[in-house]
């Protein structure tokens, strides 16, 4: 049985009221709709997604957190997440988390005071506060107020963190045929957009310095300046047509860049998968898309033998089912239930030769359930042999909700059968 299946029985099991007799399986809703719960009781005190630390390997005993440095990011595609599970399944819990995420947004924005985006944001009397602050001191740690209340701030934002909140910003536009949602997308999107191009593409510090820009990434700017054409036309239409007949044809030379390395920078995967999904999932003139799809095919020629369930469905996204395709997103999503979801030292050396004279890249690619613990399982190199620590930090899950959520969409997965058809 698998090993999430396991720790799930365990827990029903243990819950007063539950008799101890045998169940049947849970399957990949029932799952899903568990780890939804987790996100939120465990992963996300502040309304951003961060990951608890154990006080042991076998405890469930939080005793702080960590991975604050990338919670935008993740507390995006958690965003997205959550719209599809809201559009398959109307479930008023899914929209809950969607507001709660959005708020989570505004409180990353707020807290800087100049309308850029925090990597995370942590209140100053929090007993996690020190470990947070401690940990991403090298990005530097600022304070501001949201709602009034003092809270520290992580900096030295990447692009990495926008691109994951306009991902789930565009999800959430798409998904979500409701027009709270609809309203609270636009007025963030708004604000970030007016920010980056009042400081042209430039993300600033308190200080005046220049964390990252995405002067040379035309593919980025697009790819977050389309959601700002949908959602506030009047503000944007214009300079995103503007940019797209300019630079269309240069989205494809940063991509032809990355794919020379398939294993280093793997995450630089993630964000183009997602900057893609952002162009190519609503509507452009056809010689704008002709130009989006040639640069996104080059970007699946390098990446769709990685056994990566969510590229594969940022691709059906675009381009519609393919047999074989969701074959292998079914395949994939129950070979990660035989994963842990804490960060267990792992060492795959003694069984896989390296290549390439580097001592963690595997010849050929690791089989999914083996793969090293880590975040969002689909930002690494299938090619990783070693990594992890101590078995004490939880991932979000997000790296099966998300394409869960996605399949149940597109008709990859059906959903769980009655106890009537079991």
């Amino acid at each position: 049985m698998n090993r999430l299946v396991l720790i799930l029985l365990v827990c029903l099991l243990a819950l007063p009221g539950i008799a101890a007799e045998p169940q049947a399986e849970p399957r990949r809703e029932f799952i899903s709709n568990w780890l939804d719960d987790r996100v939120i009781e465990r992963h996300m005190p502040w309304n951003v997604v961060i990951d608890p630390v154990y006080a042991a390997y076998d405890s469930d005993e939080i005793v702080s957190y960590t991975r604050c440095g990338d919670s935008a990011i993740w507390t995006g595609h958690y965003l997205a997440a959550q719209a599809y599970r809201w559009n398959v399944t109307r479930d008023e819990r899914a929209r809950e988390n969607i507001m709660f995420t959005l708020n989570g947004i505004r409180k990353l924005l707020d807290v800087t005071g100049t309308e850029t985006l925090a990597r995370c944001v942590v209140p100053v009397d929090s007993p996690y506060a020190n470990d947070l602050t401690s940990e991403e001191s090298r990005h530097g740690v600022y304070t501001g107020l949201v709602d009034g209340m003092p809270h520290f701030w992580i900096g030295n934002t990447s692009r990495d963190q926008y691109l994951g909140v306009f991902f789930g910003l565009t999800a959430a536009w798409q998904m979500v045929d409701d027009q709270e949602v609809h309203d609270w997308v636009s007025m963030l999107a708004t604000r970030l957009l007016d920010s980056l191009l009042s400081s042209n593409w430039n993300i600033r510090m308190p200080d005046g310095s220049i964390s990252t820009t995405f002067l040379h990434r035309p593919d980025q700017q697009l790819a977050v300046l389309k959601l700002g054409r949908r959602c506030n036309p009047g503000r944007f239409a214009t300079s995103y047509q503007l940019r797209a007949n300019s630079f269309a044809t240069s989205v494809m030379a940063p991509i032809a860049v990355e794919i020379r390395d398939p294993h280093n920078s793997y995450y630089k995967f993630n964000l183009s998968h997602i900057a893609f999904y952002n162009l190519l999932t609503s509507g452009d003139n056809w010689w704008i898309r002709t130009q989006y799809n040639a640069a996104f095919r080059m970007l699946r020629n390098a990446t769709w033998k990685h056994d990566n369930a969510f590229f594969d469905m940022i691709e059906t996204a675009i381009q519609g089912n393919d047999d074989g395709r969701d074959a292998r997103v079914r395949r994939l999503m129950d070979e990660y239930l035989d994963r842990p979801r804490r960060d267990f030292w792992t060492d795959h050396r003694p069984y896989y030769p390296s290549c390439h004279g580097e001592e963690n890249r595997a010849c050929e690619i690791v089989p999914l359930a083996q793969r090293v613990p880590t975040d969002f399982i689909w930002q690494r190199s299938p090619f990783q042999l070693w990594g992890g620590l101590y078995g004490t930090i939880e991932s979000a899950g997000i790296d099966y909700i998300l394409p869960y959520w996605m399949a149940r969409f597109h008709g990859v997965i059906a959903p769980d059968p009655t106890p009537d058809e079991d």
